[in-house]
């Protein structure tokens, strides 16, 4: 059996386990997935108990995407660029971290590389959006609070047209062709939108709609929301865990298109939407 966890804090609201699971049993792959609320605190106790016992990997969500970066034997290249990892995978030769946020930003943003993107937040999944955009001829602007983290967002994109605006700016985005919300539910609840050209991308997906989500439908424009990105990414993690029992070691393109289908039924159900 294959045994995987998704840990963070909090935890109780994670869709991670409805959707594992369900893939795993279209796939018929026995297999065990858990939900567990773990902190920076005791992080290091349960990888290495998870890592001693034969488990397969685990699932990362905030607050240790970067903390745990500390603790992989391997980093891989593309997630050391970004400095954040969602997905620890446990091999003969040790461990290995990787971003399965940064390849489903990679698939979903293809429609707009090369046009012009705003990035609402400074954090790892607004870093996880510019790696994906690396190298794309994407002009890219993020509204940050503060320059605290703007290196280590240059440094996630060496080949990118990446400036920065005060977060008071967003009335003057409106032009691009995609905004991306990268910030935690209610962050963005008093922006001002009175008319804009943009569709709008939400990495929330509870509570969903968000206040600003609602204001870009209310345009209408196309909104993508969060649970369209936690499928992605959770489709490259099931088949980084479940490598062994597919053929080729990977998914085919047909079993991605039922499972992201299936998975995304499963959390609209779960979540009531």
């Amino acid at each position: 059996m294959l045994k995987m966890a998704v840990l963070g804090k909090p935890i109780s609201h994670s869709l991670s386990p409805v959707l594992h699971r369900r893939a795993y049993e279209i796939l018929k792959i026995d297999a065990q997935f858990t939900a567990h609320e773990i902190d920076e605190t005791n992080y290091f106790e349960f990888y290495q108990t998870a890592r001693d016992t034969g488990w397969r990997g685990l699932a990362l969500t905030m607050p240790l995407k970067e903390i745990a970066l500390g603790f992989a034997d391997r980093i891989d290249p593309l997630a050391k660029q970004i400095r954040s990892i969602n997905t620890i995978i446990f091999e003969s030769t040790g461990s290995i971290g990787l971003s399965t946020d940064m390849l489903a930003f990679k698939n979903l943003l293809k429609p707009y590389f090369g046009k012009k993107i705003a990035i609402l937040g400074a954090g790892g999944t607004a870093r996880a959006a510019i790696g994906a955009l690396n190298g794309t001829n994407t002009q890219v602007t993020v509204l940050t609070r503060s320059t605290i983290r703007h290196d280590q967002l240059h440094n996630a994109a060496h080949n990118l047209d990446l400036d920065f605006m005060s977060w008071s700016g967003f009335e003057e985005v409106q032009d691009r062709d995609l905004i991306i919300s990268t910030t935690p539910a209610g962050a963005t609840d008093g922006l001002n939108l009175l008319t804009t050209s943009a569709d709008f991308f939400e990495v929330t997906y509870h509570p969903w709609p968000t206040e600003l989500a609602k204001r870009y439908q209310n345009l209408g424009r196309l909104v993508i929301g969060g649970l369209t990105l936690l499928v992605e990414q959770a489709l490259y993690q099931i088949q980084y865990f479940a490598a062994a029992q597919l053929p080729q070691n990977k998914l085919t393109g047909e079993q991605f298109d039922q499972l992201r289908i299936e998975l995304t039924e499963a959390g609209r159900t779960a979540i009531g939407k």
